[in-house]
């Protein structure tokens, strides 16, 4: 089943890096999952995050407020057997 990644964040050079690396990570792993950018603040909200970028898969907000590396992101995606 694909992994439901969504990165948060308004459009800020923070954001658009997240959405870069976990766009790598999952193309280099040959991860089945599908990433999206949201940048509307009503929907961000909805995951309680105030600090952009975040990282959320499958519903579940895993970092906020950060780039991680490359391998946190793949950490995180592991994290949901994908690994």
């Amino acid at each position: 089943m694909a992994l439901d990644i969504k990165i948060l964040g308004p459009g800020c050079p923070k954001c658009k890096t997240l959405e870069k690396l976990t766009n790598e990570v999952v193309a280099e792993n040959n991860y089945d999952a599908t990433v999206t950018k949201v940048e509307d603040i009503m929907e961000i909200m909805t995951y309680n995050v105030l600090s952009t970028p975040a990282l959320v898969i499958n519903k579940q907000v895993m970092i906020k407020g950060t780039i991680p590396s490359k391998d946190e992101i793949k950490k995180q995606i592991e994290k949901f057997g994908n690994g």
